[in-house]
């Protein structure tokens, strides 16, 4: 099974603090959830871009590597001099979508088990 976030590279990023590792995860699902409907081959190039460019950000900030490469060809290629067809652009935003599904699975799961972590920790500390 491929590893769609890299569970040390989030927990770098957030100094080791799962419950704003699970934040960090929540504005990553936030960021998609806006973003991803802006990936419309209907679109002009440059709106598509712009929401590649915007999801390999939050890509990276949760270490998801590949969804992050992926945004990376997809937003230099609408950026291009020759912009896509419209059977090639919706090709790039099918490469997006097929790593950025599981991707968003694994974050829900990520965060689900940092929130029980948290609650966890929690529940300890108030019992002391």
């Amino acid at each position: 099974m491929t590893d769609w976030i890299d569970r040390k590279s989030l927990l770098a990023n957030t100094g080791g603090d799962r419950e704003l590792a699970a934040e960090v995860l929540g504005i990553f699902e936030s960021q998609v959830q806006t973003w991803g409907q802006m990936l419309n081959s209907n679109s002009e190039p440059e709106h598509w871009a712009d929401a590649a460019h915007t999801i390999k950000g939050a890509a990276l900030g949760i270490g998801a590597q590949q969804l992050a490469e992926v945004c990376k060809t997809v937003e230099q290629r609408g950026r291009s001099e020759n912009p896509p067809s419209r059977t090639e652009t919706s090709l790039l935003i099918n490469d997006i979508r097929d790593v950025l599904l599981p991707t968003q699975d694994a974050a829900a799961r990520l965060r689900h088990e940092f929130g029980q972590w948290s609650e966890f920790r929690s529940s300890n500390l108030s019992n002391s």
